[in-house]
């Protein structure tokens, strides 16, 4: 699995670097099919102070590609969240990729 984190207007420190790792190997963890995650940090210059903290992620999977992104006033909040929202969506990818639902054939004498 290629993890790439990247900081857009801010600093990406090797506690938030680690941070972001230990969330996102739960991913990585209940899928193995993952290929490659790339995480983008943004502070965005907002008036607003609620949403300046904005996480994105796309990750590649075997057979197709999923994005979510996650704004809050905390950046580690927003890393949660967006920790979250992955997870969600690779196991929905999960389920349909292993889900097998093939009613049997009826034998008729």
């Amino acid at each position: 699995m290629n993890l790439t984190i990247s900081g857009h207007h801010l600093e990406v420190t090797p506690a938030l670097r680690g941070y972001v790792t230990t969330k996102l190997d739960r991913i990585a963890r209940h899928f193995d099919q993952v290929v490659d995650i790339k995480v983008l940090l943004t502070v965005d210059n907002m008036k607003e102070k609620e949403l300046r903290q904005r996480a994105e992620c796309n990750v590649h999977v075997k057979g197709r590609d999923l994005f979510a992104e996650s704004s809050h006033a905390d950046l580690y909040a927003a890393v949660d969240e967006l920790a979250d929202k992955l997870d969600r969506q690779v196991g929905r990818h999960k389920e349909k990729t292993q889900a097998h639902h093939h009613v049997a054939a009826k034998y008729q004498d």
